[in-house]
């Protein structure tokens, strides 16, 4: 089997998908952080495809980067300045080829993760 990763977003204080959030996954090695994808959350929360697909899978260190300051605001949290939470970095490991995912549950102030199928 040959690894990928998945994403979505929740927005928990509303009960509903988050879309429209922009979201940029890194590679990390030691100081090193390149940035490998990029996608957008879609009317269901989720990328329309893997953020790191099989062909560009390797095991390491990496952030997910979840730009979620201007969901909040269309949402109708009101925009303190600066927000609690406008980017929300989320750093984890993959460490065998498998399907990672990693999403993020998100309220105008505090969010979670956790390693799901």
């Amino acid at each position: 089997m040959a690894g990928y990763l998945t994403t979505h977003v929740l927005d928990t204080a509303l009960g509903r998908p988050a879309e429209g959030i922009r979201i940029e996954l890194f590679r990390l090695d030691g100081d090193d952080r390149t940035r490998v994808g990029e996608a957008a959350t879609n009317a269901d929360g989720r990328t329309d495809a893997p953020i790191l697909a099989e062909g560009d899978f390797a095991t390491g260190t990496y952030e997910l980067v979840f730009h979620c300051g201007d969901y909040l605001t269309t949402a109708g949290t009101a925009a303190e300045t600066p927000r609690f939470l406008d980017i929300v970095p989320l750093r984890f490991g993959m460490s065998e080829a498998a399907h990672y995912h990693v999403p993020l549950l998100l309220c105008p102030f505090g969010y979670s993760t956790y390693r799901g199928s």
